[in-house]
């Protein structure tokens, strides 16, 4: 069993509280994120530093990447697309906090892209159905097949970082965020569910929990005001 959170873009005490909801119904329950943690939000740094002291994994969204690419690789379509993606409200949070900032971004680096779970597959964008393309006949929800094309396409707008594709079914069940809904929204056809339900814009931070790739709850928490004015 796992719990999953949306993109979180720097809501910080809309988090806590979701959090808190989570572990009191389930509290032996891993925690994931399908990250984009900063950006938009008033607290990003504050985001990052409580996922780490939660244990609570994640996988990096674009947002994410273009933080990073920003102080790393400046010239990079990452680093430029910065400039026009909330990057104001991030660079405020760390705001004399250039330690804590440097620290975070190797840890974004880091970060593993998708978690390939008994429960499900986690990601932030997700699986493209391009890459079916890639796949032997006889495919059978071994992503390793195609993780050499995920991890070189991370750049395209088919990738895992930034596809608004229909995605690909796994045969498993799909954990993404990056396109926001309203409500939590699960795709039949391309066994997919979508869990970031627009935080940054006031609406709420949204998480299901997931047992052997069947959701048996979701659980959600309204964007406290503070996170985003």
């Amino acid at each position: 069993m796992v719990a999953v959170i949306g993109d979180v873009h720097g809501c910080f005490h809309t988090l806590v509280e979701l959090y808190n909801k989570i572990i009191t119904r389930y509290p032996a329950v891993r925690i994931y994120c399908v990250g984009d943690m900063v950006d938009r939000g008033n607290h990003s740094c504050e985001v990052i530093n409580f996922c780490l002291s939660k244990d609570i994994l994640f996988t990096p969204g674009n947002h994410d990447y273009m933080f990073y690419h920003f102080f790393k690789d400046p010239t990079s379509v990452f680093a430029r697309s910065w400039f026009f993606n909330g990057n104001e409200s991030t660079l405020e949070s760390y705001e004399n906090k250039e330690t804590e900032m440097f620290r975070h971004i190797e840890i974004i680096k880091n970060a593993k892209l998708y978690y390939n779970l008994p429960d499900c597959f986690i990601s932030h964008a997700g699986v493209s159905y391009q890459y079916a393309k890639f796949l032997p006949q006889n495919f059978d929800q071994d992503i390793g097949v195609i993780e050499s094309f995920i991890m070189n396409d991370l750049k395209s707008d088919r990738g895992i970082l930034w596809t608004r594709d229909p995605l690909l079914n796994l045969g498993k069940l799909q954990v993404v965020g990056h396109t926001k809904q309203q409500e939590i929204t699960l795709v039949e056809d391309s066994n997919a569910v979508y869990i970031d339900t627009g935080a940054c814009v006031g609406n709420k931070l949204s998480a299901v929990v997931i047992h052997e790739n069947h959701i048996i709850e979701t659980i959600e928490e309204k964007t406290h005001l503070n996170d985003i004015i």
